[in-house]
């Protein structure tokens, strides 16, 4: 245990575990980034004299408290081994009143505490590829896992509440039935804040950027078919990629057409990517929420994308949207920003539309749930 306190805690204070044991250890991916920040207004929102919840970060690994903001954390067992089924008895022994989990899957047999889970998205189901970095067993492990909704549900229902990353999660929880416990949106939001408002339009920059992973739900394929109908045009592709999976994007590239493949980019070098963009772009199928199309629009960069229940969410009337089987869709609707007053307009809708998510405001409907989770179990 690090960063603990030995004083004695006053009776009427909420003890709350935050589970942030899938936070990475050098470089944030999206579930990793959406705990440290959660955790971050977390801890602003009830660090004041007169709060009633002490939050206690949980870890597996001491290298991840330097993606995480200081706080009190328990170095617990990695969730990904047996050993996470005997979790419940440790947090027992600590006392804890409330843990609150960033993902659904936590070991939860004998727990003498309140449970919020959180589900992120329902992607797998559909597309059941698990991530590479996982061991064999338990990529086969997952695969099994979404071949029903009934292991989702039986997980939920151990739980006393649901947290969902969006309103569009919430609706497919509810679609699919799978938990009778309430399920409260705890928004995902980005980590940057808002620019002012550009000065200088990129209109005629004929330059395009995607951040994200390449998996095939991405249909990173797509926006690649789509530089045949625009000549001229550059397609930065910034996020780390395999080299299998380079090349066969690469088989993809149409003759004369450039396609620049980064290989991962750091936070400025990104962010310079973006400054000299045309706009952020991505043809994903389906998404849990879409971090870098707020982050983009949060910097006035003209967004284009799916048209999907999820990108209408966060991204409202400030995207502009295209069919994602269809790169001559996607073509089409890229060129519309190359009009000047277009471009500026889609650049103030955007920055507008990017406030409208905080993680201030995560963090108090997360506290709300606590509260709420805590009172009933007394």
């Amino acid at each position: 245990m690090s960063k603990t306190s030995d004083a004695p805690q006053d009776p009427k204070t909420i003890k709350v575990f935050f589970d942030a044991r899938f936070t990475r250890t050098t470089h944030h991916d999206g579930i990793s980034r959406y705990g440290a920040c959660l955790l971050e207004a977390l801890l602003a929102a009830t660090n004041g004299p007169d709060s009633d919840i002490e939050v206690t970060a949980i870890i597996h690994d001491e290298a991840q408290l330097a993606l995480l903001p200081e706080c009190r954390s328990v170095r617990l067992t990695d969730p990904t081994s047996p050993a996470e089924l005997f979790v419940a008895g440790r947090l027992n022994a600590l006392g804890a009143d409330v843990v609150f989990s960033t993902m659904q899957v936590m070991g939860s047999a004998g727990r003498r505490y309140g449970l919020i889970l959180t589900v992120h998205d329902l992607i797998y189901y559909s597309h059941p590829q698990p991530p590479g970095d996982l061991p064999a067993a338990l990529r086969l492990l997952w695969r099994l896992y979404h071949l029903s909704y009934a292991p989702q549900r039986l997980l939920l229902d151990r739980a006393d509440a649901i947290a969902a990353v969006s309103a569009t999660t919430q609706d497919l929880i509810a679609d699919h039935a799978l938990t009778k416990r309430p399920v409260t949106v705890v928004s995902n939001a980005a980590e940057v804040t808002a620019s002012e408002p550009r000065t200088v339009t990129r209109h005629d920059a004929k330059t395009l950027v995607y951040m994200g992973a390449f998996l095939p739900y991405k249909n990173v394929e797509t926006l690649i078919r789509a530089l045949e109908h625009l000549p001229g045009w550059t397609l930065h592709l910034a996020s780390r990629i395999g080299g299998r999976r380079e090349a066969q994007l690469r088989a993809l590239v149409p003759d004369r057409a450039r396609v620049v493949f980064h290989r991962g980019v750091s936070e400025d070098e990104y962010a310079q990517l973006l400054a000299e963009a045309t706009a952020l772009v991505t043809a994903s199928k389906e998404e849990g929420f879409g971090l870098p199309v707020i982050e983009a629009m949060a910097q006035g960069v003209p967004v284009a994308v799916s048209d999907i229940p999820i990108f209408h969410e966060i991204a409202a009337e400030a995207a502009l949207y295209f069919d994602p089987d269809d790169p001559a869709s996607v073509a089409e609707t890229i060129v519309e920003l190359t009009e000047a007053e277009r471009w500026a307009a889609q650049s103030r809708a955007g920055l507008e539309q990017s406030q409208r998510f905080d993680w201030a405001s995560s963090a108090q409907a997360l506290i709300e749930m606590i509260r709420s989770v805590h009172a009933g179990r007394k």
